[in-house]
């Protein structure tokens, strides 16, 4: 029994030595089947997701969109050269009138009497100054007598010149082509040189006057095209630019620019609110990113570029910004994948898969379908 019991226990000890065995030999392998594929999937995961642009040359615009108004080309509100009762209205108030056209006349009654007085004068010194020549001829008067009569002569005539004048300041007259708005005097009244008859206004063509930031000083040249729109009509309308103001205004910090409108139509009146869109400056071949793109980090700008499947952080010069794209003057070239989205999360060396207008971009460059969503 003894040597049973012997025998037994040491086949007790024999199995479990080999199930031992088994066991570390099987354990690890089953572990390496399970744990295998996490292994992989981390390895994948490190790779972030992430959209991209592939850098190219084109077009860049600066505008400016501001409110103005419609100036008219001239404007004058109508008044006499001199004081009297108002004899005649001849304007129809909101008409045509052309240039010279007679709208308003003065009482001149005593000047038209002064006026034929003198030229009755005038006559009588002609006659004298002729006979004063003839007898000078014959050497019948001296050469003063006949210097006289014709000073005499030359006054008169500067006389009846003045009084003429006197009168046409009785006319008042259009200086200009345009529409004459509602009169504020009535046949009767005593005017002034102050009393305002009416305003004239000339409507073709119009000015669009609107105000620019200080910025632009000295950059917009004349003859630069812009477009506005008043409103009730959303027609985009052209007008260029023919005149700017010749310093900034310290208040505002703005200076005032104008451009004319041709208005043939005559559909457009003065005084009209508008909205400018203005183009300032053009650049042919710009460089630029979307504005998501850039980092910004104690003061310098950068962007990531995926070079190899990886995330490398590029500094770079900002330009022109427009509603969305920044201009890079410096540290980009044509060819550069720009990354666009996920920057926050980005660090040098990351690895990430791009995906380029709908396109997954590998390792080697080329592009395959994103099929991911």
């Amino acid at each position: 029994m003894n040597k049973i019991t012997k025998y037994g226990i040491l086949g007790i000890i024999a199995l479990g030595c080999v199930y031992g065995v088994y066991r570390k030999c099987s354990g690890p392998q089953a572990n390496d089947n399970t744990e295998m594929p996490q292994q992989s999937n981390k390895k994948q995961s490190k790779a972030l997701n992430v959209r991209a642009v592939v850098i190219k040359e084109q077009s860049l615009t600066d505008g400016l969109a501001m409110s103005g108004s419609l100036v008219p080309d001239e404007e004058v509100s109508l008044s006499f050269e001199t004081s009297g009762k108002i004899t005649d209205i001849f304007f129809k108030e909101g008409s045509m009138v052309e240039k010279g056209q007679l709208l308003a006349k003065i009482n001149d009654a005593p000047l038209q009497a002064e006026l034929r007085r003198k030229e009755a004068q005038l006559r009588l010194m002609q006659d004298r100054v002729f006979r004063a020549k003839a007898l000078l001829e014959k050497e019948a008067v001296s050469k003063e007598a006949f210097q006289e009569a014709e000073a005499n002569l030359s006054a008169l005539k500067a006389e009846i010149d003045g009084v003429k004048a006197e009168i046409a300041q009785t006319e008042l007259r259009a200086p200009f082509s345009g529409i004459i708005g509602l009169r504020q005097v009535s046949v009767g009244a005593f005017a002034t040189t102050q009393t305002a008859v009416a305003m004239l206004t000339k409507r073709s063509p119009l000015k669009v006057e609107f105000s620019v930031p200080e910025r632009y000083a000295g950059t917009l040249p004349d003859g630069a095209h812009l477009e506005f729109t008043v409103e009730g009509d959303l027609t985009p309308r052209s007008a260029k630019v023919y005149a700017s103001d010749s310093r900034v205004d310290e208040k505002t910090r703005t200076f005032t620019v104008r451009a004319l409108y041709d208005n043939k139509d005559g559909k457009l009146v003065p005084g009209r609110y508008v909205s400018v869109n203005l183009t300032t400056r053009e650049y042919a071949n710009a460089l630029a990113v979307p504005s998501e793109a850039i980092v910004s980090e104690m003061g310098i700008d950068k962007v990531y570029l995926c070079k190899g499947g990886k995330a490398e952080p590029v500094e770079i010069t900002k330009g022109l910004r427009t509603d969305a794209l920044v201009q890079v003057l410096r540290g980009l070239c044509v060819g550069d994948t720009v990354i666009t989205s996920g920057t926050m999360q980005l660090r040098a060396g990351q690895q990430v898969s791009v995906s380029v207008n709908g396109k997954r971009k590998t390792e080697n460059g080329k592009l395959e379908s994103d099929n991911e969503g």
